[in-house]
């Protein structure tokens, strides 16, 4: 039973299921996604489950994204196994956000990519000070998924928009601050959940039960958070229109306590896959007026453009399969992507009628 990719058990009318691949971060595979989805369904349809716990085995990832070497290796064959994954992987995403009973997500060390797809999902989401969270996508030439549109898009002022065309990670206070957790707990005090979780008596509902139990096992002690620190410059900068002018503001920072952040993040926007941070630009404004179902199905659309147009095989290729580190971008700056190039991906895609951000 330790083998398998997903382990399943129940107690106390709570349904565990923990991500079993340490050794690779926990990273998600199609047998993975098809496990997770149907112990879940089960469990929505029994009444002696109350609600489920999810985590990551290790102490390295909750789960650091898909199988990125086995989505390459799977295009190459022509397999079409890539796109049957992402399909899978998206629907039980979308089952979690609407999951009728309380999803607890237990995050530790990385959670980047497809773990985000399954975290934001969850009813309550627990990050411990181990936490490195992000999509990072742009770095190998790809853009924010699992619901990245959606999730990223809502966050606080820009915040969202610079996490997802720069890539970089935050740690447990700069979730909180975002919104994409909703309480820190010391990693050495999960056990001590667990414990608690073990013998709660159910008086009273699940939800209330659990968020209750948070509050008494939280951290009231936080580091400062980053992003709160840089919320001026980030809503500032990044809520131009597009990436050149937001390049030209950044070259233009001249406040003291936000030069080096600036140099910084011109430096990260550089080493990115120029059409995916503009891609992933657009993206992110169209999210914010979508629905969640919307939103999966914008990206889908790209996904099935993206592996023969984009410039996701040549950063798999230069970062996890030849490891040369020199990705050769197409185009190869970002002043060489055309908004004309950009909105080709998105050509032909129609949201669902009578969706308004307001039912979003």
């Amino acid at each position: 039973m330790s083998e398998a990719p997903v382990l399943a058990a129940v107690r106390n009318r709570i349904g565990h299921l923990t991500l079993n691949r340490p050794a690779g971060l926990n990273a998600l595979s199609l047998p993975m996604v098809r496990l997770l989805h149907r112990q879940l369904q089960a469990w929505a349809g029994d009444p002696q489950i109350l609600a489920v716990v999810l985590r990551g085995a290790g102490e390295k990832a909750f789960c650091a994204g898909g199988d990125i070497r086995w989505l390459y290796e799977s295009y190459k064959q022509a397999d079409g196994q890539h796109d049957t994954f992402f399909v899978e992987e998206y629907a039980l995403d979308q089952y979690i956000h609407a999951y009728p009973k309380p999803v607890l997500a237990l995050l530790d060390g990385f959670v980047l990519g497809g773990g985000m797809g399954l975290a934001q999902g969850a009813a309550l989401r627990v990050v411990s000070e181990r936490v490195r969270m992000g999509m990072p996508e742009v770095g190998i030439g790809y853009f924010p998924d699992v619901g990245g549109s959606y999730f990223l898009s809502r966050m606080p002022g820009e915040l969202g928009t610079y996490l997802g065309v720069t890539g970089v990670h935050v740690r447990s206070a700069d979730a909180l601050y975002g919104g994409l957790a909703d309480c820190h707990l010391p990693v050495e005090q999960f056990a001590e959940l667990d414990r608690c979780l073990d013998q709660m008596g159910w008086n009273v509902h699940p939800a209330e039960a659990l968020r209750t139990l948070l509050a008494t096992l939280a951290a009231n002690r936080l580091p400062a958070s980053e992003l709160a620190a840089l919320r001026p410059a980030i809503d500032r900068h990044f809520a131009l229109p597009d990436i050149a002018a937001i390049r030209a503001s950044l070259q233009a920072e001249r406040r003291p306590e936000y030069r080096d952040w600036a140099e910084e993040t011109l430096g990260l926007l550089e080493g990115r896959s120029p059409l995916a941070v503009c891609l992933t630009l657009e993206l992110l404004r169209r999210g914010r007026a979508l629905s969640l179902a919307d939103c999966f199905a914008l990206e889908l659309h790209l996904d099935r453009q993206w592996f023969a147009s984009g410039d996701i095989m040549e950063g798999v290729r230069a970062l996890l399969i030849d490891r040369d580190k020199a990705p050769r971008w197409n185009p190869p700056r970002l002043a060489d992507v055309t908004p004309e190039r950009v909105q080709t991906f998105f050509a032909g895609f129609r949201p669902s009628a009578g969706k308004t951000r307001r039912q979003a």
